[in-house]
């Protein structure tokens, strides 16, 4: 990891230094590569061989009055602009993320929490098409995260105020997403083994409200979601389960339903088997429902900065759809090495 010191931070949010001086803070840079060989089952893939390249650019400083100011910026495959975030810290409140619609927040982060080697049961390049909850992550917005709660406890609260209008750049507006979109409400709450009260038991949830133009040919109202599960680690083993359910109201469909599980052992600390399972139903309005369901074992085995990853997996009804060559089975390697 290479650092550029003594950068102020008022070169990393110059909205801010305004408010008091900036103490000097630091800039990082990371970075990571993932070199794969992907092939699937009776399918022509053409080219097995895929890389992913991210950099990452994280700073942070602290102004005079206290409030710790925090700089992430991500980049992925061919230095192509992912996410941006700018967190906020007042000892006395909590963080206040300022987020340009990068996923991992609101209940996004919860899309599928249960405990896998490398990837979700649908995650490692068989394009399943899964419907999963993703709340207000899609457009750039605010999520508050207190710090007053006990101890394991961690709440979250996000909004944006029009969940398809993506990011804009400093004092410029992100136009219109074209279907109406209106603003997203999520608020999410996980509770630790200490707020639990039982070593190894790790419970969570989150529900979001997005509004969505009714007056909208194929929209019947807002859309909702919300999602609940749960992990437990003993000895060696995890095990998780997570239910979540996303009413939609489109005159197409009424909602998905989805269930996951699975579970990892830990062989060493450095290699990990799991199991997953993820099942999708999609209520359709006028069509017979569809079920959408995904497996996957994997192995991952790491060495100081570099892993090692296996998976070895199916889907049927691949997009919701019952044709014989929307049923896959494929299988990745990969090598990641971080720097």
């Amino acid at each position: 990891m290479n650092k550029l010191t003594k950068l102020g931070v008022s070169a990393l949010c110059g909205s801010l230094a305004s408010i008091s001086a900036a103490n000097a803070g630091d800039l990082a840079v990371t970075g990571s590569i993932d070199m794969s060989w992907m092939s699937l089952e009776n399918e022509t893939v053409g080219n097995p061989i895929g890389m992913g390249s991210n950099v990452g650019f994280s700073g942070s400083g602290e102004l005079d009055n206290g409030v710790g100011v925090a700089l992430s910026i991500a980049y992925t495959n061919k230095a192509g602009y992912s996410s941006s975030n700018v967190t906020v810290t007042m000892p006395s409140l909590g963080d206040l993320v300022i987020t340009q619609g990068g996923t991992g927040t609101g209940i996004d982060r919860m899309d599928d929490k249960t405990p896998t080697a490398w990837e979700e049961a649908y995650g490692f390049g068989v394009s399943s098409g899964v419907q999963t909850v993703s709340g207000a992550s899609s457009g750039a917005g605010l999520e508050f995260t207190p710090n007053m709660l006990p101890d394991g406890a961690t709440l979250r609260l996000s909004w944006t105020p029009d969940h398809e209008g993506g990011s804009s750049n400093d004092k410029v507006v992100s136009g219109d997403g074209g279907s109406g979109g209106g603003q997203a409400m999520d608020v999410s709450l996980e509770l630790g083994a200490d707020a639990t009260g039982v070593e190894g038991l790790n419970l969570y949830g989150g529900y979001a409200d997005i509004s969505q133009d009714a007056s909208a040919s194929n929209i019947k109202g807002d859309k909702e979601e919300f999602t609940v599960g749960a992990s437990y680690a003993v000895g060696g083993f995890t095990l998780g389960y997570q239910y979540s359910m996303e009413d939609v109201a489109t005159t197409s469909a009424d909602y998905y339903e989805n269930s996951a599980y699975g579970v990892t052992f830990n062989v060493n600390d450095n290699l990990t088997l799991s199991y997953n399972n993820y099942q999708s139903d999609k209520n359709n309005v006028s069509a017979a429902d569809i079920e959408l369901e995904a497996s996957s074992v994997q192995i991952a085995y790491t060495m100081g900065g570099m892993s090692i990853r296996v998976a070895d997996g199916d889907v049927d009804n691949r997009n919701y759809s019952t044709a014989v060559a929307d049923d896959r089975e494929g299988r990745a390697f990969s090598v990641s090495l971080a720097f």
